[in-house]
């Protein structure tokens, strides 16, 4: 299969029985849950509402716009990472936006997020991108220790904002 966008890397981590790679069509249906487990763990699985259907089209369609890595192990998938390219005007390259990173609570300290984001920062780093940016809810100590422990730097002089529901569609009223 000829992938668009992004080179297809895989990792090679120690990981065990565990195997990194990147997402195949199989994985949706169990992506899907990954993505609705990481939103019931920041407390809002009220606000998910992703299907199947359009995961499957935003990382195999025609033009796919999104990618992802998985970790399996013998049971399934137990970790993600779901990103896609963003553009950095000043370093006059992309780098990748980390959507979602989510390993199972039951698998976690085998090194799968570490190596998830090991994954994404040679992805970045074979392609010339210059950064690999995510967030993360400030009471979310555990994961804000992890990135810190690997070297990710908080970029707290921003502030993350964010236009939906009736706002976007009332802005987008104005359009001419």
């Amino acid at each position: 299969m000829t992938r668009s966008g992004p080179a297809a890397t895989d990792s090679a981590a120690d990981l065990g029985a565990a195997v990194l790679r990147r997402a195949v069509p199989s994985d949706v249906p169990s992506l899907v849950d990954l993505v609705h487990d990481l939103a019931e763990y920041e407390k809002a699985q009220h606000e998910c509402t992703v299907t199947a259907e359009q995961l499957d089209t935003a990382l195999f369609g025609p033009e796919p716009k999104v990618f992802a890595h998985v970790v399996a192990d013998d049971t399934g998938l137990v970790g993600c990472a779901i990103w896609f390219l963003n553009f950095s005007t000043w370093d006059g390259v992309h780098g990748i936006y980390l959507e979602d990173l989510y390993v199972k609570p039951e698998t976690r300290g085998k090194g799968y997020g570490k190596a998830l984001l090991a994954a994404l920062a040679k992805e970045a780093v074979d392609n010339g991108y210059s950064r690999v940016a995510w967030s993360v809810l400030t009471w979310n100590k555990p994961s804000i220790d992890f990135y810190e422990s690997i070297g990710a730097v908080v970029q707290d002089e921003w502030a993350g904002y964010r236009l939906a529901g009736a706002a976007l569609g009332t802005l987008a009223a104005e359009a001419r």
